[in-house]
């Protein structure tokens, strides 16, 4: 599946709907270049922004400008944290995506809880939950204050679920209330280390401490969402940091519960693609109910010659993933 055809000679009767743009990892901090846990990968904290810079000139000259972008999450490194300068950083990022005059939709992932509490991120520019459309005749599709997960409709017939992988997370959590308390027990059921980022000798590598996974509350909130787009023949996008489909990601980067998020997605027909990030190497597979997983490169480990972001184009019968740099390009048809 990975040769890359061409997005710009598609045949001239595909209408294009609407576009959007798709960023990961961006994990910027005013700092050398550096390497990852492992010390295997070079990470470029410092240029990160200006692969932000590029991404955002490259949409303003699209000739079909995306109507908003997703930012899959980690836009700040967590060694901001060390160096008291979470929230410059914060700041610099967020004035960057401020030149692009659409709007962009927040992922949280594990670096936001590195540098913020929940609370915080709740009450921040990250929080892009009054960006959400309401489904006002069905209350039960208003997502609770419990998680971070809203729907909109960018074009008609188009619904985006942004969901909250961190739901269920030891992260970001103040460590004296029940859930954290609920929450660390899941983790050390799963993952015995003494190190719990460890993911050494565990069968369901995932369950390490810089993952975390979705509610049962936030499932049913998204069967709801689902079941609504069902019945009125929508095409849904779900977007989340941590990936649910192993094919698509390395195996220590999943959601701690994936085969929930998957039971239900599957058990809907509406569903058409689903975007992450976290594995910072990206990846791609069409699972066998025709949803397309796309994990997205992640900017930070992007050298300054390269690129990582990308521009999906919509059509009435596919969705064509126009990548730059180690983005590859994607067609993605509708089952």
């Amino acid at each position: 599946m990975d040769d890359q055809p061409d997005p710009e000679t598609l045949n001239e009767n595909s209408e294009l709907l609407f576009s959007f743009g798709v960023i990961a990892d961006i994990q910027y901090a005013d700092l050398e270049d550096g390497y990852n846990f492992q010390g295997n990968r070079r990470r470029y904290y410092r240029h990160s922004l200006h692969h932000l810079q590029d991404a955002i000139e490259d949409w303003k000259k699209e000739s079909n400008i995306p109507c908003c972008v997703l930012q899959l999450g980690d836009i700040i490194d967590g060694y901001n944290a060390q160096y008291q300068a979470s929230e410059k950083s914060l700041e610099l990022v967020m004035n960057t995506f401020e030149m692009l005059k659409v709007p962009v939709h927040h992922t949280w992932g594990n670096h936001e809880f590195y540098n913020f509490s929940r609370d915080y991120l709740t009450n921040s520019k990250l929080n892009t939950k009054f960006l959400e459309d309401q489904i006002v005749h069905h209350p039960e599709t208003i997502p609770s204050e419990n998680y971070y997960a809203y729907h909109f409709v960018p074009f008609p017939k188009f619904r985006f679920i942004l969901l909250d992988s961190y739901d269920l997370s030891v992260l970001g959590m103040d460590q004296s209330s029940p859930k954290y308390q609920q929450c660390m027990k899941i983790l050390k059921e799963h993952n015995p280390n003494a190190e719990l980022n460890s993911p050494q000798g565990l069968s369901e590598p995932q369950f390490v401490q810089f993952n975390g996974g979705f509610s049962q509350e936030q499932l049913n909130w998204l069967n709801e969402v689902l079941t609504f787009s069902d019945t009125n023949q929508e095409k849904v996008v779900i977007v989340s940091h941590l990936p649910i489909y192993p094919e698509s990601s390395n195996s220590v980067c999943l959601a701690w519960n994936y085969r929930d998020a998957l039971a239900v997605i599957w058990s809907h027909e509406c569903v058409v693609c689903f975007f992450a990030g976290h594995t910072h190497d990206g990846g791609y597979s069409e699972d066998p109910f025709g949803v397309h997983h796309v994990s997205l490169e992640g900017v930070i480990e992007t050298a300054p010659d390269s690129q990582a972001f990308g521009t999906v184009h919509v059509y009435p019968d596919k969705m064509m993933l126009k990548g730059r740099g180690r983005v590859p390009n994607r067609i993605m048809n509708y089952k």
